[in-house]
């Protein structure tokens, strides 16, 4: 019998790897994600309640804390920087989140034509950038993302985007959705330079939109930096990576949408792709009062309560493994396990109307032009953002050469896996260690303490430290 060579053994170990190297990597974020509280955390569903309870908890009005009492707070506030203290979403319940809140729905407000003609706007410009080929290779995130910067800043400035400032916005989108990830590090000069554009058009007063009163000079521009050009292009390039590479990868699915385009099915779709895909992994709450529970125990102040979001998504529904679009014709999103931005009580995403209109459109302008077809792994957290391949629909290029490229791009992938696997849990463990280190969020918290406290009058040269108060 032959032995076989040490390059064949060397691929069939690293191919055996690839395939529970990266779900392990996944599986062990959300578990740091949970226990990095301590045992003061909660994670739903789980122990302590399923479905329901998780629902119960995460729309209760005790479970407004945001930031304030979790060592979670400090690795995101990490991740989030510069500004996380005025980020919206992790802001705390008071007259400062509420301004926020207002600006960034009105800055939102526009209509349906508005959204969806910004959107195809956008998209074609971006899209006309592509070599004029039979075939491209792209990452889908990375092409989705000058088409909500661009978006999102014409929201913002209500002019078009100059290129030089897409370069900045997709420049700091990246490098907050990288360290996310965990397939690099945080390039803080990057940001930076994102956040001294911001303030030179706040201060010649082009910004056209009543920023929060609430906020100073620099806080404003921190506000913009983390709502519109951080959270906002960063979540909606990743579920357009997620809702293509879909398609890609369900021909079946594909084929219905071009032979159906004035149809719901999109919207179908578009929900089973933010059911299967959550943007959210695990998002928390601090609880700022005692919550009774059913059983006649309770959760008390100060508990930090981890909503799974990818193992909410899972229950209530059949075969939750499969991508069945077909699903959300018998059931609406609002009577089943189903809530992609959020609950209504308790923060939800501001952006709820606009982003299923925008990702439609941009969806049927990329489907337009291009035929999408990809062979690699598709997961929840997507760190090779989302490699594809667009035909031309004009010239679509040989079956036989689409083919071949599908092949060589699911080994590549497969091989790819193990290197950001290993590059995740090294790079996820130094940024962990560096938040903890910094403890931005708990800093933040103590110094607010500190200016809180009453101070106590200094006693006068003639007054004897003993004497009797008057």
């Amino acid at each position: 019998m032959m032995r076989p060579t040490p390059v064949l053994a060397t691929v069939g170990a690293l191919w055996a790897v690839s395939r529970w190297l990266p779900q392990a990597v996944v599986a062990l974020r959300v578990w740091i994600f949970a226990k990095v509280n301590g045992s003061n955390e909660i994670t739903l569903p789980g122990e302590r309640g399923g479905p329901e309870q998780f629902l119960r908890l995460y729309s209760h009005p005790a479970a407004n804390g945001r930031s304030r009492g979790a060592a979670l707070s400090d690795l995101f506030w990490y991740w989030l920087a510069p500004g996380p203290e005025v980020h919206q979403e992790h802001l705390e319940d008071g007259p400062r989140y509420d301004e926020a809140a207002r600006t960034t729905r009105a800055v939102l407000s526009l209509p349906t034509t508005e959204i969806e003609q910004l959107a195809d706007r956008c998209a074609r410009r971006v899209l006309d950038e592509l070599p004029a080929r039979p075939l491209t290779l792209v990452r889908l995130r990375d092409l989705m993302m000058p088409i909500w910067a661009e978006f999102f800043y014409e929201l913002v400035f209500r002019e078009p985007c100059p290129r030089a400032a897409r370069d900045l916005i997709v420049g700091n989108a990246d490098d907050v959705v990288t360290s996310l990830k965990c397939t690099g590090l945080r390039h803080m000069r990057r940001r930076d330079r994102l956040t001294r554009y911001l303030l030179t058009r706040i201060d010649a007063g082009e910004v056209p939109h009543q920023l929060p009163s609430l906020l100073s000079r620099r806080e404003r521009a921190y506000y913009l930096q983390g709502a519109f050009f951080n959270t906002a292009v960063v979540q909606m390039s990743e579920g357009m990576a997620h809702l293509l590479l879909a398609i890609a990868q369900h021909q079946d699915v594909q084929d219905r949408l071009l032979a159906e385009p004035n149809t719901q099915y999109l919207d179908h779709v578009l929900d089973e792709t933010l059911r299967q895909f959550p943007l959210f992994g695990i998002a928390h709450r601090i609880t700022t009062d005692d919550i009774d529970l059913c059983d006649g125990s309770a959760i008390p102040t100060g508990t930090v309560l981890c909503f799974n979001y990818p193992d909410f998504e899972r229950t209530g529904h059949t075969d939750p493994d499969r991508f069945d679009p077909d699903r959300w014709s018998t059931q609406r999103a609002k009577n089943t396990h189903h809530i992609p931005f959020g609950v209504a009580a308790n923060r939800p995403c501001p952006a709820w109307r606009l982003s299923p209109i925008a990702m439609r459109t941009v969806a049927r302008t990329v489907l337009d032009q291009y035929h999408l077809r990809s062979s690699v792994s598709h997961t929840r957290s997507i760190p090779h953002r989302a490699p594809c391949l667009l035909l031309s629909t004009a010239h679509p290029p040989s079956p036989t050469r689409v083919r071949a490229t599908l092949t060589a791009l699911r080994l590549r992938d497969r091989f790819e896996d193990v290197w950001r696997a290993i590059t995740q849990l090294i790079l996820g463990t130094w940024m962990v260690l560096g938040a903890r280190r910094l403890h931005l969020c708990a800093t933040y918290f103590d110094a607010q303490d500190l200016r809180e406290t009453p101070t106590c009058p200094v006693a006068s040269p003639r007054q004897s430290s003993s004497a009797p108060p008057r």
